[in-house]
C-alpha cells in the first residue's frame, strides 16, 4: 500500500517512518510537517493510506481529511484521546495514541491491509451480497440508493425494495466501492449518482430526505464538485 504521513512534529514523523520501514506491504512515499504541502502532493499523486495527526497549527487533521475529494484509508496518530469518537465516526481504520509501539502500529496496518484488499476486490465487481437472515441476497451497486443504520441493523435501500441486515454499519460500508458512494451522516451512506438535490442540511433521493451532518458536509461538497 502506498502511504504518506502528516504531522507537525518531526519526531513523530521519524517514528512513523521507522515503523513503516519494518512493514513489508507498506510503502511510505512521503512525510509532511505542512498539511498544505501534503495537499499539493495529493493533487498530483494517489495514495492508499494516510497517517494523520489531528491537532496541527494551520488546519486540523479532521478538516484536512474532510476536504479531500478522494479519501484514502485513514489512521489517526495523535496524543489526544478525546477525538477518538470523531475518528471512528469518520470511518478511520484505527486511532493510534502517541507514543505507540511497533506492535500497535503493525496491528493498525494489518487492519488497513484487510480493508484495502476488500475495497480492491469490491471495485472490480458490479454486485455484492447482502446477508439477510440465513440467506445472502445478490444486489447490483447500481440498484443501491443508500444505506441507513438503525440500531443493530442496516437497511439497504434498493430501487425496488428495502433489505434489512443484522450487520454493523462499518461492515456494510466496506461492501461498497468508495468512488461510487459517500457518507453524509453517521447513519447514512448514499450513492453519489442517485442524489437528486443537495441542500445544506439534507439531500433528496427518490423523495427520501436524508440528513447531512456537519461532520460530513465538506466531504459531500468535495465529492459533488468533482
Amino acid at each position: 500500500m502506498k502511504a504518506i504521513a502528516i504531522d507537525d512534529e518531526p519526531i513523530a514523523l521519524d517514528i512513523v517512518r521507522s515503523h513503516a520501514s519494518r512493514v513489508p506491504f507498506l510503502d511510505l512515499k512521503a512525510e509532511f510537517t505542512d498539511a498544505f504541502k501534503a495537499l499539493e502532493y495529493l493533487q498530483q499523486e494517489s495514495i492508499d493510506l494516510l497517517f494523520l495527526d489531528i491537532k496541527m497549527p494551520d488546519i486540523s487533521g479532521i478538516d484536512f481529511f474532510n476536504s479531500l475529494p478522494k479519501k484514502p484509508l485513514l489512521i489517526f496518530t495523535t496524543a489526544y484521546a478525546e477525538h477518538a469518537a470523531t475518528g471512528y465516526e469518520m470511518d478511520a481504520v484505527d486511532y493510534l495514541l502517541k507514543p505507540f509501539s511497533f506492535s500497535r502500529f503493525i496491528k493498525a496496518c494489518n487492519k488497513a491491509l484487510e480493508l484495502y484488499n476488500t475495497r480492491y476486490a469490491t471495485d472490480a465487481a458490479d454486485y455484492f451480497y447482502i446477508k439477510t437472515g440465513y440467506e445472502h441476497l445478490k444486489a447490483g451497486f447500481e440498484d443501491l440508493l443508500y444505506l441507513e443504520a438503525t440500531g443493530n441493523y442496516v437497511t439497504f435501500a434498493l430501487r425496488d425494495k428495502e433489505v434489512l441486515s443484522r450487520i454493523t454499519f462499518m461492515e456494510a460500508v466496506n461492501l461498497l466501492p468508495a468512488q461510487k458512494f459517500v457518507r453524509v451522516h453517521r447513519s447514512f451512506v448514499v450513492a453519489i449518482n442517485k442524489i437528486e438535490k443537495a441542500e445544506r442540511h439534507q439531500l433528496t433521493i427518490k423523495d427520501k430526505k436524508i440528513p447531512v451532518s456537519e461532520a460530513f458536509r465538506q466531504n459531500l461538497t468535495a465529492v459533488l464538485r468533482n
